[in-house]
């Protein structure tokens, strides 16, 4: 039998530089979050999307893999979002996703934003995640990733959510919003987009429009502009696959190999 995915995205203005108290504001936040499968919080959610790097850079075992753990054994959850990390020298703009046992996967960004100077000041990700949730395929990415459709590329039907946490600004949110709906769309495949609110130590100014998107390219939630708002939205199983079978176009897919 299909299961329904409840999922639950906190959608947040963030603490520039300040892991503490991103930490205890969403601690704070994740109590207004009831019973759910999966929360979300936005990219880079414990500094804000800073370059300062060296700096800010938590090993495997840091405050903030501390805070996911216990965050999700007491929401019986699983929680993602992404961190600035280190492992083996290298520096990470990583997605975790926690699961309540403390077990977690991760992703790195694959694509690092240029134009912010991301390249210089993290390493870049090689391989592509999918994992799994009460028979959900679930295919997390960062940002930018948004951008580059043949990395999101749902071939053979590997996944049935696509995940993207972000920093995105308000200046490219009309990007935003269409690229959402295009990789919904041409995958065939629930999207569900959490971004975050407020203006960041350089400027910046993010206005969320967090979303959340079916299969059929149909808005199913969308947060407001500049709000920091927690919504929790049940997805059906059931619905997708019907929908895939009724309208097969990835039988016609064009065929490919990322390099």
């Amino acid at each position: 039998m299909m299961q329904n995915l409840s999922i639950s995205v906190i959608q947040s203005d963030l603490v520039w530089e300040n892991i503490d108290a991103n930490l205890n504001a969403f601690t704070e936040k994740m109590k207004l979050v009831g019973e759910t499968d999966l929360i979300v919080l936005p990219e880079t959610f414990s500094t804000s999307f800073s370059m300062n790097s060296e700096k800010l850079a938590e090993p495997m075992n840091g405050k903030t893999m501390t805070w996911l753990a216990e965050m999700a054994q007491n929401k019986n959850a699983v929680i993602a979002g992404s961190a600035i990390l280190k492992e083996e020298g290298q520096i990470f703009n990583r997605f975790i996703w926690m699961r309540p046992d403390g077990t977690y996967e991760k992703y790195d960004k694959r694509h690092l934003f240029r134009m912010g100077n991301e390249h210089n000041h993290f390493k870049d990700g090689g391989e592509r995640l999918i994992v799994e949730l009460k028979g959900w395929k679930i295919c997390p990415q960062i940002c930018y990733d948004l951008r580059f459709p043949v990395w999101s590329r749902n071939k053979k039907q590997e996944y049935d959510l696509l995940l993207y946490v972000a920093n995105w600004p308000e200046v490219r949110i009309a990007a935003w919003e269409k690229l959402l709906y295009a990789r919904a769309i041409e995958n065939q495949s629930y999207v569900a987009a959490v971004n975050r609110i407020g203006i960041d130590g350089e400027g910046i100014n993010c206005i969320g429009n967090s979303m959340i998107i079916d299969p059929k390219g149909e808005l199913l939630w969308k947060a407001a502009n500049q709000t920091e708002e927690t919504k929790t939205i049940e997805l059906c199983l059931e619905d997708l696959y019907q929908f895939r079978k009724k309208f097969p176009v990835g039988m016609d897919a064009d065929e490919f190999d990322i390099q």
